[in-house]
């Protein structure tokens, strides 16, 4: 199955091939007023004759989710907050399931919630009215009955902007360095990225803590890992000492005691389960 929608990276999602082939997975624009603040719309939709576990390294964003276990009105349907998850993120999918989530653009979701830091929401899943006041059953069923996706996009599109976005310079300076990080690969240290934006490392710190939600250091590991990931997705076997000093790590050592550390499993065996039958 492929990937639909703006993006056809897998960055992030674990054997992706392995999650394809059990659910429908897609991914929208939302609507142009949003789009400098949100990166997609995803949605799932499966229906599974066995529990499966999918799994995904987070990304230095927030996602508001809508989700339903189980079919039509008889489900059980929810939304919540999901700050920036700092651990391997496990989901286990059973039965009749749907999800539609917004993940915002890194820095992108301070301009909808700007009462409180980014930071406030990390490593936390909470209730969407905890966040977006005066939200309840109604906003979660809008965006979760309708059976196109165009209807989800709409209900998803018309919620954010119930909601802002409010102009924020500081959110906007924010998401225009963790793209640096994402797209130039000379930035490797927090100093560095401090140095090319003309502020202090406790300013960038600073920053990072108000509108993404992790610090800066960590957004840059992360990327190495994603990138990692989707090559290792992509190539099969990898030179891995030759990848370790492509993405600015010292050593082979380095980089395969993050991705343990990340992911849960060394690249060998991760490389090894990805090529069996």
């Amino acid at each position: 199955m492929t990937v639909s929608g703006p993006r056809r990276d897998t960055r992030g999602i674990v054997d992706a091939a392995e999650l394809f082939a059990r659910v429908r997975f897609r991914r929208h624009e939302p609507a142009p007023e949003l789009r400098p603040y949100v990166d997609n719309y995803w949605f799932i939709d499966w229906d599974l004759s066995a529990p499966y576990a999918s799994h995904v390294v987070p990304h230095p964003s927030v996602n508001v989710v809508f989700q339903r276990q189980g079919e039509g009105s008889s489900g059980t349907a929810s939304g919540e907050v999901a700050g920036i998850g700092l651990d391997l993120f496990t989901k286990k999918l059973m039965g009749v399931g749907r999800v539609c989530g917004v993940k915002f653009r890194p820095g992108g979701f301070r301009p909808f919630a700007p009462a409180r830091p980014v930071s406030a929401w990390t490593g936390r899943r909470v209730p969407l009215d905890e966040v977006f006041t005066g939200t309840g059953d109604a906003s979660v069923a809008a965006v979760l009955t309708p059976e196109t996706d165009h209807a989800r996009v709409a209900a998803l599109d018309a919620f954010l902007l119930t909601h802002g976005p409010e102009p924020d310079p500081q959110a906007a300076q924010a998401m225009a360095l963790v793209d640096l990080v994402r797209t130039d690969r000379t930035i490797r240290r927090v100093s560095e990225l401090a140095r090319v934006q003309g502020l202090s490392s406790r300013s960038l710190q600073r920053l990072f803590a108000n509108c993404v939600g992790v610090g800066p250091k960590w957004v840059i590991l992360r990327h190495r890992i994603h990138e990692a990931l989707e090559r290792a997705e992509a190539e099969g076997f990898l030179d891995w000492a030759g990848l370790a000093a492509e993405l600015g790590y010292s050593d082979q050592a380095h980089l395969v005691r993050d991705f343990t550390a990340t992911v849960g499993v060394s690249p060998t065996v991760y490389a090894r389960r990805l090529s069996a039958p």
